[in-house]
């Protein structure tokens, strides 16, 4: 028995994904937003679970390594983007201190493992 192709298991996942993309947009906005009625959430939790598989699919084709670089990549971003929110918040709290407004209120360090 031949061993299954993971590129053509890959293929089968983005065309199910891309299918499932083109039937939400062909569906057009809803009434009421994007806000989805009870009985379609059914439909996007097995859209949702294409995509899923389609990315762990993808994981599976990334060598280790790579994934590792990548994980680092987007650990670093992480902190590059807590740095700048980091820095957006003293400003805010410098602002409204001058203006003399209330006391800012104290926020909790999250620390990123």
């Amino acid at each position: 028995m031949a061993e299954p192709d993971p590129l053509e298991e890959l293929r089968a996942q983005v065309r199910a994904t891309q299918e499932a993309a083109e039937r939400l947009m062909g569906s057009g906005v809803p009434l009421r937003g994007w806000d989805v009625p009870r009985e379609s959430r059914g439909a996007f939790a097995e859209e949702a679970q294409a995509l899923a598989s389609l990315l762990a699919a993808l994981r599976e084709l990334v060598p280790p390594d790579l994934r590792e670089q990548i994980a680092d990549l987007i650990r670093q971003l992480l902190l590059v983007l807590r740095a700048l929110l980091d820095w957006l918040v003293a400003r805010i709290e410098r602002e409204v201190a001058a203006e003399g407004g209330a006391p800012p209120r104290t926020a909790e360090d999250i620390p990123i493992a």
